[in-house]
């Protein structure tokens, strides 16, 4: 596989992960194609390996995201860019402090964003658990899959 071909699905993983925090967006359905083109361009064992591991991640993370909350954050009052500021600190946390440093970004990020959006610290918290139970754990949970596939990509590109 190509260098060009290789930033391809860099850039359509990252997209992925973008339309996971945008509403209407299939996410993880662009994240999962993204490693199945590469699967398909680089037919190597831990190429198909991958793929497999993705779509079960991904299916289980669908299958979780039923169980959660739905997304309400309009009706919740809650800020968008504090979604965004979230994910955004999820993707980062989850590079700097690999796997958990997902969800300590995303819940940090959220908190940070909202306190300072608000002002101070009983606010921030309190907004950041509403923004939580308005739909952000679901967020939240499939961010995280979205993120241990790319995360399993990029191990497999380095390791492999």
């Amino acid at each position: 596989m190509g260098v060009w071909q290789l930033l391809g699905v860099a850039a359509v993983m990252l997209m992925g992960l973008g339309g996971v925090l945008v509403p209407g967006v299939p996410g993880p359905a662009i994240v999962w194609a993204a490693v199945a083109w590469w699967a398909l361009a680089d037919t190597t064992g831990l190429a198909w390996g991958v793929l497999a591991g993705a779509t079960g991640v991904l299916l289980l993370s669908q299958a979780l995201k039923a169980l959660l909350p739905p997304r309400r954050f309009k009706e919740a009052g809650v800020a968008r860019r504090s979604v965004l500021t979230a994910g955004i600190a999820a993707v980062a946390g989850f590079f700097l402090l690999p796997v958990v440093g997902g969800i300590v970004g995303f819940v940090g990020g959220l908190y940070g964003a909202e306190r300072l959006r608000l002002g101070s610290h009983g606010d921030g918290w309190a907004s950041a658990r509403t923004v939580l139970r308005a739909g952000g754990y679901s967020v939240m949970a499939e961010l995280f899959a979205c993120l241990l596939v790319v995360g399993a990509w990029a191990g497999a590109m380095i390791w492999g």
